[in-house]
């Protein structure tokens, strides 16, 4: 929310610095996000009255050389009209009657194609082959404001000729302003308006609001007879308001409420449409105007009929923006007799929209309800300023107010004639609120006593009525005015009095009691060890989305039956169908993640520890396990001299961080063993067990399969990717690992070659080894593996590296050739092993 502080001081005195009032307005919780200030020349010269007039654009050409520049015939009072160039997007060819300020030969302007104020004399000059002597005007050439794109336009009825300092009072246009930028929250909805905020500044400031009832000057015929409403749906529209405006003329605004809603944020359009959108930021009440000769009646000869009702099953309708759109039940409409005109409280009908052959206006003032309006316009992807207010929720009191001030207005501003009196149907009058309060609750809730003078004092300055309780004046009954639709409890009001009274009064203190006992959180404690682990092995974490879509799951290859939509939690209202449900697995997100940040760097290494989403039967909510996803891809090394670390990572750099992982986190004895997995290249794939009996997998990791890689749009090298069942992992994790002494006597090493079939692997090879070797044998590790020559077809050779070493003694022969006898004697009764000459 925009304020400019030039409009909030109509309703209340600012006494404060605007540093000083935006600290205390954002201390209250209205925080001030930016406070710019909008300045233009203090020394502006004044507008020459001979040269700078008033003039009328009676025709607009399309340049022959251009075509984004414009040729404007001007009528401005002169003997013949003249023929200016003009790139302003809003003239365009066709436009006849728009009024502007115009500038003859020597006129001083500020130069609208500079950062800075710097004035220059009009010459005359060519403009890609157009000779041009003179031109239309924006508000920075007239020293207005810093805005050269549009030229200014000015009321259909300001008088050709007459110079403009006459018709526009140049000294009341201040040269300094400043707008205050509001970052609001939802319970703040009473500030999404110039009036709201005011009322926040004369309580936090001592200030008196000045806020005089609207009153309009009604000559027409009586407005019964002329409208009916009907409100269908009395839970979703409590209050739908009315007011006819016959005879006016289209036209733009006048420049102080251009300026305003500029100011504001708004970008001006038309007179009838900146009212509706001047008021709705004044009062907080949006209002939508129709064209009143658009809307039908129940008979050709009878008055139109407003009906607010529900959709009808597949009920179809045209919006302002041009889009048909097909209805649902649970979107409320505005309709006649012929059909809808407008979605309640989101976007007007583009049958029934305001043209520049409008002559009546009937002007819309209504409630809707807040959970209703904020479902529709998610659904329909139609954000606006005025679905902004009705989302978070407005009084119905305020629709007569708020449709008087912009009544008064049309008529000012437009030149039309008001009906008499409003039509009004309030089928569900606003309850008044009542809440009793003590100053020991308010003591209690905010941890500093207030006297109750101060309070009645706090909550009279809001607006809230207070009286005593006869024969007991220590409570307070509050009747809550009718704009707060927030306060309703003893809650409510004592956070009032803190905001005024000011949170930074309140003291810091201990707490009385003793502190609780503290806890471990052990599945957090686990998360972070892992994040510890991998960011040591030098990944980097990363967090995606929950939510995803299937059509990014079917890129990992899986089948039909995984992809059945049942088989995911989905959103009743997405934002996007890219977020459309609740994620089962990691993969496809860190995949995604992978492609894009490979765009910018060609080394990837990262991780993310988060949950998945899994529907559990008969029951409403999901099970929500923890998993971890790993993702690598590039070479070994970011850049190095040595070729083989410039080499891709592949199976065995993923696999070497599981083992690191596994090994800090005290889990021995976990295999891998070769598995199928449709996103996953046949033959690099393993699934991590506990052991080779065990039956569920504590992950799966490999190097990616080519036709995943490439449905990610991910380059032509290897990609290696894991996912674990965290639970499982972290159940298995020991925190307190028994530590093994470090002998001071010399091992023994020695190599050891065996040839065994081809199909028996290495790890099972390894296994038997070290348990035939006890403990004198403390490490295993292979180092050649070998077929073809020697070797017969069917075999391979594997090579050890062993190590022996004693804890009390240095390790004989003897002792070294009794242990190898044995481990090759377990070798050949197992495995079928010998020794390689």
């Amino acid at each position: 929310m925009r304020v400019p502080l030039s409009w909030l001081k109509e309703y209340v005195d600012i006494t404060l610095p605007v540093e000083e009032l935006a600290e205390r307005m954002t201390l209250a919780g209205l925080e001030v996000a930016a406070i710019e200030h909008v300045q233009v020349p203090e020394d502006r010269p004044a507008w020459d009255p001979d040269k700078i007039v008033v003039a009328e654009i009676v025709e607009v050409r399309p340049h022959p050389n251009a075509d984004r520049l414009t040729l404007a015939v001007v009528d401005y009072g002169g003997d013949e009209p003249e023929t200016v160039v003009t790139g302003a997007p809003n003239i365009k060819v066709g436009d006849a009657g728009l009024k502007a300020p115009f500038a003859r030969r020597k006129a001083r302007l500020y130069d609208g194609h500079v950062d800075d104020w710097k004035l220059h004399t009009l010459k005359p000059s060519k403009i890609r082959g157009i000779r041009s002597e003179a031109m239309v005007c924006s508000e920075k050439e007239l020293g207005l404001r810093d805005s050269h794109e549009e030229v200014l336009l000015l009321p259909h009825d300001a008088p050709v000729g007459v110079p403009l300092a006459d018709y526009l009072d140049l000294s009341s246009i201040p040269t300094h302003d400043v707008v205050l930028d509001l970052d609001l929250t939802p319970n703040l909805a009473r500030c999404l308006s110039i009036i709201g905020v005011a009322r926040e500044v004369a309580a936090l400031t001592g200030q008196q609001l000045r806020l005089a009832e609207p009153r309009m000057l009604a000559e027409g015929l009586p407005i019964e007879g002329q409208v009916e409403i009907e409100i269908a749906d009395p839970d979703l529209c409590s209050r739908y308001s009315a007011t006819l405006i016959r005879g006016v003329k289209i036209g733009p605004s006048p420049y102080w409420m251009q300026r305003r809603l500029t100011l504001a944020g708004m970008r001006p359009i038309s007179n009838i449409v900146d009212i509706t959108n001047y008021v709705m930021l004044e009062w907080g009440q949006p209002l939508h105007a129709f064209d009143y000769h658009i809307l039908r009646g129940l008979t050709d000869d009878g008055p139109p009929v407003i009906i607010v009702r529900r959709a009808q099953p597949g009920e179809i309708m045209t919006t302002l923006d041009g889009v048909e759109r097909t209805l649902t039940p649970d979107i409320l409409l505005i309709t006649d007799p012929g059909g809808p005109v407008a979605i309640a409280g989101v976007m007007g009908g583009f049958e029934s929209e305001v043209t520049l052959e409008t002559t009546d206006i009937l002007l819309e003032s209504a409630n809707f309800d807040n959970i209703s309006n904020r479902r529709t316009s998610q659904a329909l992807k139609l954000p606006s300023e005025a679905s902004q207010r009705f989302g978070r929720g407005i009084a119905a009191s305020l629709t007569i107010p708020a449709v008087t001030r912009a009544t008064e207005l049309m008529r000012q501003l437009t030149g039309g004639v008001i009906a008499q009196g409003i039509a009004d149907a309030y089928p569900i009058p606003q309850e008044a609120v009542t809440v009793e309060i003590t100053p020991a609750e308010v003591e209690r809730i905010m941890g500093v006593a207030v006297e109750r003078d101060e309070i009645v004092r706090i909550l009279e300055s809001l607006e809230f009525k207070v009286r005593g309780v006869e024969g007991d004046e220590a409570r307070l009954l509050v009747t809550v005015p009718d704009h707060r639709l927030d306060a309703e409890f003893p809650a409510d009001l004592t956070e009032e009095i803190a905001r005024v009274y000011g949170y930074d009064k309140i003291p810091t203190t201990l707490m009385s009691d003793e502190l609780p006992p503290q806890r471990q959180n052990l599945a957090l404690e686990g998360e972070e060890w892992v994040r510890d682990i991998l960011a040591g092995c030098g990944l980097t974490e990363v967090i995606t989305y929950s939510l995803t879509n299937l059509e990014s799951v079917g890129k990992l290859g899986l089948d039909e039956a995984e992809l059945r939509e049942e088989n995911y939690i989905r959103l009743a209202n997405p934002l996007t169908s890219e977020r459309e449900y609740m994620r089962r697995t990691l993969m496809n997100h860190l995949l995604e993640t992978l492609r894009d940040n490979l765009r910018f760097t060609d080394r990837v290494a990262i991780f993310e520890v988060a949950q998945v989403y899994l529907p559990k039967e008969g029951e409403p909510l999901p099970a929500e396990p923890r998993r971890l996803g790993i993702v690598m891809s590039g070479p070994r090394l970011a850049r190095s001299w040595l070729a083989a670390l410039a080499e891709p990572m592949d199976f065995y750099n993923l696999k070497g961080v599981v083992e690191i992982l596994l090994t800090r986190l005290g889990i021995a004895g976990c295999t891998f063993e070769p598995a199928k997995h449709p996103t996953f290249h046949p033959g690099r794939t393993a699934e991590l067990r506990l052991s080779a009996a065990s039956d569920k997998p504590l992950a799966i990791l490999g190097e990616v399969h080519p036709l995943a890689r490439e449905a990610f749009d991910l380059p032509d090298q290897p990609v290696c990717l894991a996912e674990f069942d965290l639970e499982a992992l972290l159940a298995q994790a020991e925190a307190m690992r028994p530590m093994q002494s470090i002998s001071r006597f010399p091992p023994v090493i020695e190599d050891l070659a065996i040839v065994v079939a081809e199909e028996v692997p290495a790890k099972r090879v390894q296994d038997v080894i070290a348990r035939a070797g006890g403990e004198l044998l403390t490490q295993v590790t292979l180092f050649d593996v070998w077929r073809g020559g020697q070797i017969p077809a069917g075999k391979k050779s594997l090579a050890y590296a062993l190590t022996y070493q004693g804890q009390d003694h240095t390790l004989g022969p003897d002792e070294v050739n009794k242990v190898r006898e044995h481990i090759l004697q377990q070798l050949a009764e197992e495995l079928g092993a010998e020794l390689r000459a």
